[in-house]
C-alpha cells in the first residue's frame, strides 16, 4: 500500500500555513479578540484581515464586531464545523506521517530514532 493508495482527506481551506496557524491558535479558546491573535502569530492587521475573510467564507471562522467603551473591537471563534473540519484534517496529515513512517521502516531506509 502506497501513500496514493489512502486518499486521506486535506482541507484545502486550511493548507496555507498561516491559514492553519489562526484556526489552531482558535481552536484552544471559546474566542479571541483580532488583536491577540494578531500579536501571538506575529502578523500584520492586513495579513490577519485577508486570512480571516478566506477563513469567513471557508465557514471556519465567525467574526463578532462591538464595541469596548467607545473603541471598536473585533472578537474571532471557531465555529463548530470549522472545529470539526480542523480536527478531520489534522487527523488526516497523522495518517500521512503514519503511512510515510510504516512505509520508511519497511523498506529497511529508515533509521530507528535514536
Amino acid at each position: 500500500m502506497t501513500v496514493r493508495d489512502v486518499a486521506p482527506r486535506l482541507d484545502a481551506a486550511v493548507q496555507h500555513p498561516t491559514r492553519l496557524a489562526v484556526v489552531a491558535f482558535l481552536s484552544g479558546c471559546a474566542e479571541a479578540d483580532f488583536k491577540t491573535v494578531r500579536d501571538s502569530l506575529e502578523m500584520s492587521d492586513s495579513a490577519l484581515s485577508k486570512t480571516v475573510s478566506a477563513l469567513e467564507a471557508a465557514e471556519y471562522v465567525k467574526a463578532r464586531k462591538g464595541f469596548v467603551g467607545k473603541r471598536p473591537r473585533t472578537w474571532l471563534s471557531l465555529t463548530a464545523d470549522g472545529r470539526a473540519r480542523l480536527a478531520a484534517h489534522l487527523k488526516a496529515l497523522q495518517q500521512i506521517a503514519d503511512l510515510a513512517q510504516s512505509q520508511g521502516v519497511r523498506s529497511g531506509e529508515a533509521q530507528a530514532p535514536q
